[in-house]
């Protein structure tokens, strides 16, 4: 048996699920969920009727990297989305399609890990559990540094020592962020990459909540736009994963892909051959027709903004919360200890959020999710609505009392 299973914490919903037991909340309030960030929006109808339309794949074994045809897709869309050479975006050499994005973060750790008694990962807090759970059962340890409000929910790297650099490895970076929606601008990126290329260490750059923004005309910087300007065609110790999931609302398709040097890409190719993952040939051509189309992804972005809109008017008179810089979380702070908040909330208005501290470690004296709670306004507008009024009427019930 693995010696590092014993070290991973439950995963939040199994937190969650727990502090939700013997609850029963008021039977004539519907009961609403904005814990966990999966997509309600509709699948577009053009993609099912792609995949509808190539059952027949099913019959073929797909191969671990996938058609040249959907390589081709996820460079073009790369090079247009982050102004990158499409020249220097080799489908052979720089592209890799993954079964979603969960299980590649995972699998690259494990790929990436050489497991001395010194080796860091270094990741931001609060964090995506994947992060910490696939550096532990790698054999590395995790180093978490914070992303407070004081910073902009940006982790604050400058705080992190260099002997952490010099025993990094692995560096994830998740921009937007989850849950905190923070973005890591162009000077940040580039002061990491600088880092990585010093210290030789892998930028891991979680970017699957790219495609989810406010302004049209500031799209979210991606690593290998950053990367590309450092070192022309090389993306040197630069990794990118990217789904479809939250930008075309179709987390049950399980399709994505990882992007960047070269060389890393070979051997996490290498790695995949004998972790016997390979997307299907209808997913594939699916997957095909959503990269190479954006009016989709407008629209969901529309849907966005307006629940946003909608709730934050409801919330800002009552809360400290604010529109984050990208993607579908909220993450504000609660007045009391946020996993009471969280419990009396659904026992109280059948609303379920997630504590904030589910989601981060103490590190360097203070836990950053402390007081805080997740809310992925992923749900219909109009339930959007109603859990924002729901939400204020029980923090107006805190105030009174």
């Amino acid at each position: 048996m693995n010696p590092h299973l014993s070290e991973l914490q439950p995963y939040p919903f199994e937190k969650l699920a727990k502090l939700k037991t013997g609850l029963e909340p008021p039977a004539h309030l519907r009961p609403i969920a904005l814990s966990i960030g999966e997509p309600q929006h509709p699948a577009p109808a053009f993609v099912k009727a792609e995949l509808a339309a190539r059952l027949d794949g099913l019959s073929k074994y797909p191969t671990t990297n996938g058609s040249l045809e959907f390589r081709c897709a996820i460079a073009d869309w790369l090079a247009n989305r982050f102004h990158v050479d499409r020249d220097t975006i080799d489908p052979e050499r720089n592209v890799l399609p993954v079964n979603g994005t969960r299980e590649a973060l995972f699998a690259f750790t494990q790929c990436i890990i050489d497991p001395k008694p010194d080796a860091l990962v270094v990741m931001p807090n609060p964090f995506y559990q994947i992060y910490e759970g696939s550096a532990l059962l790698a054999g590395a340890t995790p180093y978490l540094v914070n992303a407070t409000e004081e910073n902009g929910f940006v982790p604050d790297f400058d705080a992190v020592p260099e002997d952490v650099w010099k025993r990094c490895q692995l560096l994830f970076v998740c921009s937007p962020g989850n849950p905190t929606g923070a973005v890591l601008n162009h000077r940040v990126l580039k002061n990491l990459i600088e880092k990585a290329q010093k210290y030789n260490f892998v930028i891991a750059s979680d970017e699957c909540y790219s495609e989810i923004y406010f302004d049209e005309m500031k799209p979210p910087s991606g690593l290998l736009e950053v990367a590309a300007e450092a070192s022309p065609g090389q993306f040197s110790n630069c990794i990118v994963f990217h789904s479809l999931s939250k930008r075309s609302s179709l987390p049950g398709m399980r399709s994505g892909f990882v992007a960047g040097d070269s060389h890393l890409i070979e051997k996490f190719w290498l790695y995949r051959t004998y972790h016997g993952c390979a997307m299907s040939p209808p997913v594939q051509a699916a997957s095909i027709k959503a990269w190479q189309d954006e009016e989709h992804v407008l629209a969901n972005r529309d849907l966005y903004r307006q629940k946003f809109d909608e709730v934050l008017k409801v919330l800002q008179p009552v809360m400290n919360v604010r529109r984050p810089d990208a993607g579908f979380y909220l993450w504000p702070e609660t007045p009391i200890d946020d996993q009471e908040f969280a419990r009396d909330l659904f026992s109280c208005y059948n609303l379920t959020v997630l504590p904030g501290s589910y989601l981060s470690r103490e590190a360097h004296g203070i836990n950053p999710g402390t007081n805080r709670i997740r809310m992925a306004l992923v749900a219909s507008i109009d339930e959007c609505i109603e859990a924002a009024q729901r939400l204020h009427q029980f923090l107006m019930e805190i105030k009174s009392k």
